[in-house]
């Protein structure tokens, strides 16, 4: 249960490494660490809901002159890269190796942030866009998610460059500039261009933003994200004759539109854990390597290995924590809702938009049956006519106004593909690889703590999507992990997405380790 691998280390490159480790530990380094990722947050890069197309849309142009930043930043990445830019700001690097029977390794991360309320930049620490350093923490929209993982690899590369690296595997960046917003103008664009330029299944792995590693059950436990939940937004419309208030029927658009959204509230998706489950996994590992972890817990996981009885226990035992009943089943939560336009007027349309996270069991077609069945009794209720994703269900004799689902702004994603992480079986070299380099990483960077641990490296999932879902054609390995250190956090997203966002500047550097670790492995592997 939870099989590991040993901590994997450089050995053609170990000098390189070792020089490399011993760079990243001095006060110069640090310093010019801190003043890249400081500048980086210093220009605004913010991706806004509904922008327009690249060239049309001025909201876009900060991305040059993030551009502008990194040119100057890393002079070595651009004169020894090349470098092509996708629709204009998705930026698409490649370090050539000398083999090119060697699949290469892609590693990606986005150059936009969520934007900053204006109402909010009373309540940071340190202004938003400042880099602020305070000693100990790098402060700004950014610092944290992404862009401590895009210089932490341009900082990797430019540093290898001027000790003299030069890669036997082809090393390939991917750059998005709309990750925050879906992804459609940037990363979009750049899977396209690799597709036509690599060729599918082309990459030995992706590794991009997503987990780090923190404290669980007393033990350090890093979760690489290894799938990804599907995703659909339910747009729910309700249409009713208008007229004037004071001659009300018995329900409006609005009341009926209520009583379908309380329907859905309800009904949540069945929440039931399986041995096909990331978060299954997971808790292998929490089981057979959590220091702390109860008991009780402890003996319902190893059960459930063998026993659909001990599942249900585990179930019991953990679903009254939102957090992880989220992994399992299909979510939806009542986001948007609008209608009626003055007091005195009834409404002549309602509409609510219901937010689904698909679980990585279901589907989008299971997600809109689901959904259909959920509300057909309400429609009928109210004598309304009913179409669902463009297919006539319903006609009353006398319909009192109509009902309509669709998928809101014509988008809908199915869950990810899942990367493979059985230790020792074929297929898992990837994995194998990384869950090494993350342990060496882990243990170089605390090289002289006398109460070093041992960190643990699990399967885990992010909440939400990445940039990754448009890179599923590319490789069958795919890891959300940037190696960021929460352990003993408070927060640990670091205000991402909200006031405060930060990052320690040694969570920083060890990042870099980490990259630095991980292109160095990935040179000398075995992996195709």
């Amino acid at each position: 249960m939870c099989l590991q691998v040993g901590a994997v280390y450089p050995e053609k490159n170990a000098e390189l490494y070792n020089e490399m480790s011993n760079v990243i530990g001095t006060e110069r380094f640090k310093d010019k660490a801190i003043d890249w990722l400081a500048g980086a947050v210093r220009v605004p890069t913010e991706s806004f809901d509904g922008m327009g197309p690249v060239g049309v849309d001025p909201r876009w142009v900060p991305m040059g002159a993030f551009h502008d930043y990194l040119l100057g930043a890393f002079p070595q990445v651009h004169a020894t890269l090349s470098l092509q830019k996708v629709n204009t700001y998705g930026l698409l690097f490649e370090w050539t190796g000398s083999d090119p029977s060697l699949k290469p390794l892609m590693l990606a991360a986005h150059q936009d942030v969520v934007p900053v309320h204006p109402n909010t930049v009373d309540e940071w620490t340190h202004p938003p866009y400042s880099g602020y350093f305070d000693g100990t923490r790098i402060w700004g929209r950014g610092s944290s998610d992404d862009k401590s993982g895009l210089i932490g690899i341009m900082t990797t590369l430019e540093t290898l460059i001027e000790k003299g690296f030069k890669p036997t595997r082809s090393i390939v960046l991917s750059f998005g500039f709309d990750e925050e917003i879906s992804g459609t103008h940037g990363a979009a664009h750049l899977a396209t261009a690799m597709l036509e330029r690599y060729g599918e299944n082309s990459f030995a792995f992706v590794v991009d933003e997503g987990g780090g590693f923190s404290d669980i059950y007393g033990t350090a436990f890093a979760t690489p994200g290894t799938a990804e939940k599907g995703y659909m937004d339910l747009m729910i419309e309700v249409a009713a004759p208008g007229g004037h208030s004071s001659v009300p029927p018995a329900h409006t658009s609005i009341g009926m539109l209520a009583a379908l959204l309380v329907e859905i509230e309800k009904n949540p998706y069945p929440l039931e854990l399986t041995r096909e489950d990331v978060l299954y996994s997971s808790l292998q590992c929490y089981a057979a390597h959590g220091a702390s972890i109860p008991r009780s817990l402890k003996h319902a996981i190893e059960k459930s290995a063998h026993s659909d009885k001990g599942l249900r226990k585990v179930e019991k035992l953990l679903f009254d924590e939102p957090s992880y009943a989220s992994l399992v089943r299909t979510t939806q939560a009542i986001d948007l809702i609008n209608g009626g336009v003055k007091t005195n007027a009834l409404p002549e349309q309602a509409y609510a938009v219901v937010n689904h996270r698909i679980s990585t069991r279901s589907s989008v077609a299971e997600t809109m049956s689901r959904d259909i069945d959920t509300l057909l009794d309400v429609a009928k209720s109210f004598d309304l006519s009913f179409t669902a994703f463009g297919g006539h269900l319903y006609s009353p004799s006398s319909p009192k106004g109509s009902l309509a689902l669709s998928k809101a702004f014509n988008h809908s994603l199915e869950p990810a593909p899942r990367t493979p992480t059985s230790v020792g079986e074929a297929g898992s070299e990837p994995w194998e690889l990384l869950s090494g380099t993350i342990k060496a990483t882990f243990d170089s960077h605390r090289v002289d703590d006398d109460e070093k641990e041992d960190i643990v490296v699990s399967p885990g999932m992010p909440t939400g999507n990445t940039d990754t879902k448009y890179y599923w054609s590319l490789s069958e390995h795919i890891f959300r992990y940037n190696h960021k250190n929460s352990f003993g956090s408070v927060n640990r997203l670091g205000g991402v997405h909200t006031v405060n966002e930060n990052i320690e500047v040694d969570a920083l550097l060890e990042m870099i380790r980490f990259f630095t670790m991980l292109v160095l492995n990935t040179d000398e592997s075995s992996l195709a």
